[in-house]
């Protein structure tokens, strides 16, 4: 039952991860026969990271009153509506409605099911957790270019959306395996809330951290395609086709890198990926002109990134306690989803103005933000640890 539990969860997030890259496949189309420009999809990813951001916020609270089980079942549910209602759309407003409940609903699952495998499991499931998501993310866009060339994109949006509704229905059927696990005090105290969250100590560095590692995420899988054109010379069919690159090298090394996560630690794992990252952006910032080594440096930017998103997670609890856990995380995905919303825009921005060569340096100021915040964050919990032990002693 442990593992057939397991098994579940990671059947959640791989329906977290396939809308993410729906949009974006289908959009070229879709802004057509919406009859909107090619920007106003923007209006449409902000509704829903504005939905992911409250979710996220309110998440600890909903899984202290219903439980996780109940918490992902409605909200796989909350999504697969809302993609089956974006197949019947034929007006842009009619998007933007739809976008506050599949926004309301990936919030809620992010934040219910990586405090509960922070929780329960160890580090390795949680790199393979978040590794299924990526196998999400690369299978929507093959559904959606067979859809629209056999259909239309609404059909891909329609196929998606009974895949994630066949998923609510196993998660539903499937409840009462949840009882495999005792809770660990996620549903029993009281909440401790977003302004007691963040007056524990540790708790600012690790937001900033975590915002920083999304924006610099998010930054590389919006423009990696245009950097690859604008700054290599690469044709644009080459480009859309190469940058997939840096999303097999991310799960892949997410799987992989499942293997030895146990072994190593939370902590060590972070530190290298982060050099691993930084190889990858040095390889971008050398004037090699060779095709292959460039793409050579995205595959090893992913996988650097691979390991620190699930790490830093999974390291929650053990920095602040079990107790705390939910509402940090729930502050956690919030910070991510605002670094991985603002953070691309303005590299677009900067971008158009100083040239797209600065994409490695933008990356860089991240990343290195990204590992003096985490590694901030260990410092400050384990000097916490320590002094709570020693408190203990002297009683």
């Amino acid at each position: 039952m442990y593992t057939f539990l397991l098994v579940l969860i990671y059947i959640a997030f791989i329906s977290l991860g396939l809308p993410d890259s729906l949009l974006g496949s289908g959009w070229p189309v879709m802004h057509t026969q919406l009859q909107v420009p090619i920007s106003y999809m923007g209006i449409v990813t902000m509704i829903i990271s504005g939905g992911t951001v409250l979710s996220s916020l309110l998440s600890d609270r909903l899984t202290r009153k219903f439980g996780t089980k109940i918490v992902t079942v409605a909200s796989v549910f909350l999504t697969a509506l809302a993609l089956l209602g974006f197949s019947m759309a034929d007006q842009f407003w009619m998007l933007l409605l739809l976008a506050i409940p599949y926004g309301l609903g990936a919030g809620a699952i992010d934040a219910a099911l990586n405090n509960y495998v922070a929780l329960h499991y160890t580090s390795r499931h949680m790199s393979w957790l978040h590794c299924f998501w990526g196998v999400g993310t690369i299978v929507s866009p093959f559904v959606m270019s067979r859809a629209l060339t056999e259909a239309s994109w609404q059909s891909g949006y329609r196929i998606i959306g009974f895949v994630q509704l066949g998923i609510a229905v196993l998660l539903l059927a499937t409840l009462p395996v949840w009882k495999v696990n005792q809770p660990k005090t996620e549903e029993a105290a009281q909440s401790t809330g977003l302004i007691g969250a963040l007056k524990i100590k540790g708790v600012p560095s690790l937001l900033l951290g975590f915002f920083s590692y999304c924006a610099a995420e998010a930054t590389t899988m919006s423009w990696a395609s245009t950097y690859l054109v604008e700054v290599r010379a690469i044709s644009e069919e080459r480009a859309a086709r190469f940058a997939s690159l840096f999303y097999i090298g991310l799960t892949l090394g997410r799987f992989f890198g499942g293997f030895v996560m146990n072994r190593l630690g939370d902590r060590k794992m972070i530190v290298f990926g982060s050099v691993v990252f930084y190889a990858g952006i040095a390889m971008l910032l050398l004037p090699v002109a060779n095709e292959t080594f460039c793409l050579a440096a995205f595959v090893i930017i992913g996988l650097g990134c691979a390991p620190i998103y699930p790490c830093i997670i999974h390291a929650t609890p053990n920095n602040f306690g079990a107790e705390h856990s939910g509402a940090i995380i729930g502050i956690q995905m919030a910070s991510a989803y605002i670094g991985s919303t603002f953070m691309p825009p303005l590299f677009g921005f900067l971008a158009r103005r100083l040239g797209f060569e600065i994409m490695p340096v933008f990356l860089a100021v991240f990343a290195v933000l990204m590992l003096v915040m985490t590694e901030r964050t260990f410092r400050v919990t384990a000097k916490s640890h320590i002094n709570k032990a020693q408190i203990e002693r002297t009683i």
